[in-house]
């Protein structure tokens, strides 16, 4: 699949152009308004208890993982330096920071934080959340006017708490089970224990407002649990099969949560619509779907037609989202996929993590596929504040997409991951009028992806200094260089 890297197109009429030529529905600003413009303008939140907290401008940065906590659950020095990074980014809304995981056995990976019943967790947290408000202050003088949130989360199939895959399932899916090689006999966890994370989520919840964090998000996204009960048709019991069933479980999590900290914003990232799983064609490594034929009508997943899973069917997104509205959820980060099983849709990119394949298609094409679904999305929830995702492939062209975007009513923030780990500052530099520093801006490398799938802490090995002195730099080289001669 031959494409534009969008770093040759040198000037902002050439990107339009192309932009455009991709889909004429789509444009973006050619001037950045700055101070003055849409990305800088406020927006307050109120929280059923009376309480109004003003978010300064339209930046947000994305959670993630890390990997570079403790194996007891603790930030280390590369995890406070992260979020002292974020609290300097100058976006105004933080979310989440981190992946939080409530309990040991839903973890993604074995350094990942988590709510350990034999630590001081409120102490952990506390720390973390002072480290990213002083460096706020330190370069903006206050922080009156940022937002900062905690998600909380198990990985479900994807949980990793001690390094190998040890997936925690809400259903049996035949397609996912055989991309990872799953037995028959994978743990598909009960109502019961359903029910004691759901207790996890709120105990992790009320700490996280003692602590002093304006808001928890609700993970579900990704192909982790929450999201994967969404679509978790053929489970039995109280937590599957209808969509009340479905939502059980996040109903119960986000009532709790409300009646206990009335004060306390509630926040969901959500796969809004799902895709069906992708692999490496044998032949040039190119994604393709797994036997899409022989699975059709698809009746797993989430906002997908079951006849044709490559496509999107909004009745439940909505649904799901007019239900979170109604139990107080305050505002949406609106994402698609699964960075496992659809990495060239949830994380467009020119250069795939190690266990990728090729794009399908010019990534471009997916970073429009992500802004025509939160438009939509807009369009039928209007009242819902709304995050964007899949801004990061833009590079030097971010802020003029993003203007565009907010401008026009089609997103109320956008949100930056991964990319943020090379230039934090970014949201910082757009605001001020200042020219971006192009050595740092995010290349789409996926060295912080393959760092984290070979047991290594994700960062920006080629571009941040902080990890290019690493050893593991040279060893994701290698891997990088591996996996470039078998065609990913």
């Amino acid at each position: 699949m031959s494409f534009t890297p969008l770093g040759r197109l040198r000037t902002i009429e050439a990107f339009r152009d192309y932009l455009r030529a991709c889909d004429p529905e789509f444009d973006c600003d050619v001037e950045i308004e700055s101070e003055n413009g849409p990305l800088a303008s406020k927006l307050d939140l109120a929280t059923p208890g009376g309480t109004v907290r003003t978010i300064g401008n339209r930046f947000c940065v994305h959670p993630m993982e890390g990997w570079d906590g403790t194996t007891d659950g603790a930030p280390t020095e590369h995890t406070l330096r992260r979020w002292q990074r974020f609290g300097a980014s100058g976006a105004k809304l933080v979310w989440g920071g981190e992946a939080f995981a409530v309990q040991a056995d839903g973890r993604a990976n074995p350094n990942q934080l988590f709510l350990n019943p034999d630590a001081d967790n409120k102490a952990r947290l506390a720390r973390l959340l002072e480290e990213l408000r002083s460096a706020h202050r330190a370069a903006f003088d206050s922080d009156e006017d940022l937002v900062v949130g905690l998600q909380l989360t198990h990985s479900g199939r994807f949980s990793r708490p001690e390094g190998p895959m040890a997936p925690r399932i809400a259903e049996r899916n035949p397609v996912l089970a055989e991309k990872y090689a799953l037995p028959p006999e994978t743990h598909v966890l009960s109502d019961d224990e359903l029910r004691v994370i759901r207790d996890n989520m709120i105990t992790a919840a009320r700490i996280a407002s003692e602590v002093g964090f304006d808001f928890v998000d609700v993970k579900t996204c990704h192909g982790y649990l929450l999201h994967e009960l969404l679509g978790a048709r053929t489970r039995d019991g109280e937590y599957g099969g209808s969509f009340e069933n479905r939502t059980r479980l996040f109903r119960e999590i986000v009532e709790a949560i409300r009646s206990e900290c009335p004060d306390l914003l509630v926040g969901t990232r959500v796969s809004i619509t799902d895709l069906y799983p992708f692999v490496a064609n044998e032949e040039d490594r190119t994604g393709i779907p797994l036997d899409l034929e022989a699975n059709l009508p698809w009746v797993h997943g989430f906002g997908v037609d079951r006849d044709d899973p490559l496509r999107s069917d909004w009745t439940e997104p909505v649904a799901f989202l007019e239900l979170a509205k109604g139990l107080g959820v305050s505002m949406a980060n609106l994402t698609v996929g699964s960075p496992y099983y659809c990495p060239h849709l949830q994380r467009p990119a020119a250069y795939p993590p190690s266990d990728g394949y090729l794009p399908p298609r010019d990534p471009l094409l997916e970073v429009i596929r992500q802004l025509r679904t939160v438009r939509e999305i807009k369009s039928r929830v209007p009242d819902l504040p709304l995050v964007g995702t899949g801004y990061s492939y833009l590079q030097d062209w971010i802020a003029h997409v993003a203007q565009h975007e907010v401008r026009h009513g089609h997103v109320d923030f956008v949100g930056l991951g991964r990319s943020t780990l090379s230039y934090p500052d970014l949201p910082a530099d757009v605001i001020a009028g200042r020219t971006l520093d192009r050595k740092r801006l995010c290349r789409t490398f996926s060295d912080c992806t393959t760092g984290p799938r070979n047991g290594m802490i994700s960062g920006c090995y080629p571009l941040d200094t902080y990890y290019k002195i690493m050893p593991q730099a040279g060893e994701i080289r290698k891997i990088r260089t591996e996996a470039s001669r078998k065609g990913t």
